[in-house]
């Protein structure tokens, strides 16, 4: 579970990234918002690492980083907001996704 070296920006498009994987199903909605954040080479790099690390380990990765690394409640805030933009972007929010903000939300906070 390495993600000591990750950037800013790489710690935001594989928080992005796990929301809009969390059910499983990433909508085009979903990736064009996330590509409207992060460049296209970072998506791809990230994307490859959230989609092999199970649930576990994806949340454990959130919550280390965060952990470790200062975030001011404005950051915070900024962050949450792009990950109801993710939920959102579809048009609509299920049960898993619902439950996943909920978590992140804590983690986050």
């Amino acid at each position: 579970m390495e993600n000591s070296t990750w950037s800013r920006k790489e710690f935001e498009a594989y928080v992005l990234l796990y929301a809009a994987h969390c059910n499983h199903f990433e909508d085009i909605e979903e990736q064009n918002y996330i590509l409207s954040k992060v460049d296209i080479k970072t998506y791809h790099k990230i994307h490859t690492e959230v989609v092999a690390d199970s649930d576990e380990n994806n949340l454990n990765k959130i919550q280390q980083y965060i952990s470790e690394n200062k975030f001011s409640q404005a950051e915070k805030e900024i962050l949450l907001k792009e990950l109801k933009n993710v939920f959102f972007a579809d048009g609509s929010v299920d049960v898993i996704e619902k439950k996943v903000f909920s978590i992140l939300k804590k983690i986050i906070d």
